[in-house]
C-alpha cells in the first residue's frame, strides 16, 4: 500500500531540509517522504526519521477543482477525500493559490493549491494513501530580514519617495530601529486625493500633486494590480502580500493568481503604512522636495530640501517614481551613472464590461467572479512587441499628466471594479533608437514629444477617437493596409452616445469614453510616430482573434500612454549604490521595478542592504546612555 508519486510533465516541489524547496524533477519518484535515487540523481530528500521540530514542512496539494459556486465547507470535504482522511483527523489548512479555470466555459472552475499542517503521525499515513500525482511534502521558505552590520549611522537614513519602493523600504528599517525620515515632494494622500479631483474637474494641474506625485505613488491611482514576473527565492513577495494585508487589504491578495487591491482601497492602505512607519520612529515629511545633494569625495553626506535646507545623512534611498524627470536631471548634472531605459507607448482602448465578460467567462454577468479581465501579447512584422498594459476590469482612462503642456493617461479601476468598462493600455516595445539621440535621458525627450502632442490633439484634453476612424484616417495619410475588424462583433448594448458625441472624429459609436478629466473628440493617427502606429494596429487585428470584438470600429481609443515605465535606469552596484556612495537607487523611477509589487520587493531588498551594513540607530542610542 506504498504510495509512489510521480510526475508526467511537470515538476513538483519537495523538501530537502535545508530550508528550501527544491524541483522534483519528471520522471523522479517519492516514496514515504524519500526522493528515490535514479541513475545519475544527486538529489535526496528529508525522510522521516530527519524531521527536526523547528521546520514548517506541510503537505501541499496542487490541481485540487471545484466549481466557483462553493461553500468553505465542501472545500474542506475535498481536500479530505484527496488525502483520504476522515472528518475525524484533526487538520489545519489554508488556501496557498486560487486561479480560474475557464476552458470550458461557460462552466468555470477554480482551480486550487492547498497547504495542509498535520501531525507527524498523520503526515506519515497521508503519504502512505493520498494521490501522488497531486499531493507533495514541501517546506516554505519564510522571508527573514538579516542581520545587523557594524558600521556606525550618525544621521536617520534619508528617503526620497513614498511610492511602493520608499514605504516599504521605510518599513522595513523603521521596524528595525534606524529610525528612517521620508522625504516626499507630493502631498499626503488625502491632500493628494483633493487635488487630483480638482484637477479632473477644472483641469487646474498641481505640479507635485497629483496622479504622478504624492504619497503613494503613481500606483495608488490604478487598478492596484499586486502580480509580479519577479522571480522570488527568499519569500519577498509573499511578504509584501502579508504587510498589505496587515494594512488593512483583503486577505484573498494572499492566495489569488491575480491580486488586486483598487484605489480605493489603496489610499487607506497607505495611510496605515505611513502611520506604523511613524509608531516605529520613522518621521514622514510632505512638501520636502530633493532639489541637491551634497557630496564629499564621492560620498553622499546629505540632501538639500526645497533650495533651502540642508539634511544630514549616510545613506539615501532613491525611491522616486518614474515620472521624477527634474530630479532625474539634476542627478545627471552631478555626473551620476545613468543610461536610457527601452519601455513601451500606446493608447487606452476601451470595451464595454460586458462583452469581456462573454469573451472570458462565457457569460455577460459575472455574478460573484466579479468583472473578468484579461492579457494579450502579439509581435508587429517588425519584431516590436504590442502587449496589453495595466488592463482595468470595471475601470476609468484617467488624466494621470504632471506637466503643464504635456498630456498622459492611465487606467483606474476602484476595487470593487463595477464601472460598465474595460479598458487598457495597448502598448509597443520603443527601442533606444527611437530616441532622439543617445543621451542618458533621451527616453524622456522622447515621452515629452508624444504628451505635448497629445495635448495638442486635445487642447489639454484627453483626445478619443474611434478604432475605425483611427484606422481609416491612418490608412489614407499613410498608404498602408492595415486591417482593423469592420464587422460589428460586439453586439453588447450599451448607453447609446449623444449626438455631440466623438462626432468630430467620426460617426458616433455605442459606447462612450468611461474618463475621469475632460476629453474631446480628435485625431490620434500623428501622436505616436508611424512605426509604433503600425505596430499598434497589427497588433489589434491579432488582439480580435483571441477576443470577439476586440478590435471593432466602435472600439474606443484614447492618447497617450507613455509612462508603462521608467525612461531611465540609474546603476548601481552589488551593494545597492550607486556611483555616489550612500545614494541607493530603488524601484521603478531608477529602473528596478515594474508595478507595485516589485517595487515594494525592491524597497526591501534596498532595506536589507543598509541593514548589513550599518547598525541600527537605536542602538546607538542604547550605547551613548550607557557611557
Amino acid at each position: 500500500a506504498n504510495c509512489w508519486m510521480r510526475t508526467a510533465d511537470a515538476a513538483a516541489t519537495i523538501c530537502t531540509g535545508h530550508g528550501l524547496p527544491v524541483y522534483w524533477p519528471a520522471g523522479q519518484r517519492l516514496r514515504k517522504g524519500r526522493l528515490v535515487r535514479q541513475a545519475g540523481s544527486g538529489f535526496t530528500a528529508r525522510n522521516d526519521a530527519q524531521r527536526s521540530d523547528g521546520e514548517n514542512t506541510m503537505i501541499r496539494i496542487q490541481q485540487l477543482t471545484l466549481q466557483t459556486e462553493h461553500t468553505r465547507g465542501e472545500l474542506e470535504a475535498r481536500i479530505r477525500r484527496e488525502l483520504r482522511i476522515g472528518p475525524g483527523e484533526s487538520i489545519s489548512w489554508e488556501i496557498r493559490r486560487r486561479s480560474l479555470d475557464a476552458r470550458k466555459k461557460p462552466k468555470l472552475m477554480f482551480s486550487y493549491t492547498i497547504d495542509v499542517s498535520a501531525s507527524a503521525r498523520l503526515e506519515r499515513k497521508i503519504c502512505d494513501r493520498a494521490d501522488g500525482r497531486r499531493v507533495s511534502l514541501v517546506k516554505e521558505q519564510v522571508y527573514s530580514f538579516p542581520e545587523a552590520g557594524n558600521h556606525i549611522l550618525n544621521h536617520p537614513p534619508v528617503i526620497i519617495g513614498t511610492g511602493p519602493a520608499g514605504l516599504f523600504c521605510g518599513l522595513m528599517l523603521a521596524r528595525y530601529g534606524y529610525q528612517p525620515i521620508l522625504l516626499e515632494q507630493g502631498m499626503d494622500v488625502d491632500r493628494r486625493c483633493r487635488d487630483v479631483e480638482t484637477f479632473w474637474k477644472s483641469g487646474q494641474l498641481h505640479p507635485y500633486s497629483n496622479v504622478q506625485f504624492g504619497e503613494g505613488g503613481a500606483g495608488t491611482f490604478s487598478d492596484g494590480k499586486l502580480n509580479t514576473l519577479v522571480r522570488d527565492s527568499e519569500g519577498r513577495n509573499r511578504e509584501v502580500l502579508r504587510l498589505f494585508v496587515e494594512a488593512g487589504a483583503d486577505p484573498s491578495i494572499l492566495y489569488d493568481s491575480k491580486p488586486h487591491i483598487g484605489t480605493d482601497k489603496l489610499v487607506e492602505i497607505v495611510k496605515t503604512i505611513r502611520k506604523q512607519i511613524e509608531a516605529c520612529g520613522g518621521v514622514v515629511r510632505f512638501g520636502a522636495k530633493v532639489t541637491g545633494f551634497v557630496r564629499e569625495q564621492n560620498k553622499i553626506t546629505g540632501v538639500i530640501i526645497n533650495e533651502t535646507e540642508q539634511l544630514p545623512c549616510e545613506a539615501a534611498v532613491l525611491a522616486i517614481g518614474h515620472s521624477a524627470r527634474d530630479t532625474f536631471q539634476t542627478l545627471y548634472e552631478q555626473n551620476l551613472q545613468m543610461e536610457a531605459k527601452e519601455f513601451a507607448v500606446g493608447l487606452r482602448v476601451e470595451h464595454s464590461q460586458e462583452a469581456i465578460n462573454l469573451s472570458q467567462y462565457g457569460k455577460a454577468d459575472p455574478g460573484s467572479l466579479g468583472a473578468a479581465s484579461y492579457k494579450v501579447t502579439a509581435k508587429a512584422a517588425d519584431g516590436r512587441g504590442v502587449y496589453s498594459f495595466c488592463m482595468c476590469p470595471g475601470g476609468y482612462v484617467v488624466n494621470a499628466s504632471s506637466e503643464e503642456g504635456h498630456l498622459a493617461i492611465n487606467g483606474m479601476s476602484y476595487s470593487g471594479r463595477s464601472g460598465t468598462h474595460a479598458n487598457s493600455a495597448i502598448v509597443v516595445t520603443v527601442k533606444k533608437s527611437d530616441f532622439p539621440s543617445d543621451h542618458p535621458l533621451a527616453g524622456i525627450a522622447f515621452q515629452r514629444q508624444i504628451e505635448e502632442a497629445a495635448w495638442q490633439a486635445g487642447n489639454g484634453k484627453i483626445p478619443v477617437q474611434r478604432l475605425g476612424d483611427f484606422r481609416d484616417v491612418f490608412t489614407r495619410r499613410t498608404n498602408s493596409d492595415v486591417r482593423v475588424s469592420r464587422t460589428g462583433d460586439c453586439n453588447i448594448s450599451c448607453k447609446r452616445a449623444e449626438s455631440s458625441d466623438i462626432t468630430a472624429a467620426g460617426k458616433a459609436g455605442s459606447l462612450t469614453p468611461s474618463v475621469k478629466g475632460a476629453y474631446v473628440a480628435a485625431d490620434l493617427t500623428q501622436i505616436l510616430p508611424e512605426k509604433i502606429t503600425t505596430a499598434f494596429l497589427e497588433g489589434m487585428e491579432q488582439f480580435s482573434r483571441m477576443i470577439k470584438g476586440f478590435a471593432d470600429r466602435d472600439t474606443l481609443l484614447s492618447a497617450v500612454e507613455s509612462r508603462t515605465s521608467s525612461p531611465v535606469r540609474i546603476l548601481r552596484d552589488a551593494s545597492f549604490q550607486s556611483s555616489l556612495r550612500g545614494l541607493y537607487p530603488c524601484g521603478e523611477g531608477a529602473g528596478y521595478a515594474g508595478g507595485i509589487t516589485s517595487a515594494a520587493m525592491d524597497g526591501m531588498r534596498t532595506a536589507e542592504a543598509i541593514r548589513t551594513c550599518y547598525r541600527p540607530l537605536a542602538e546607538k542610542k542604547e550605547r551613548n546612555i550607557e557611557a
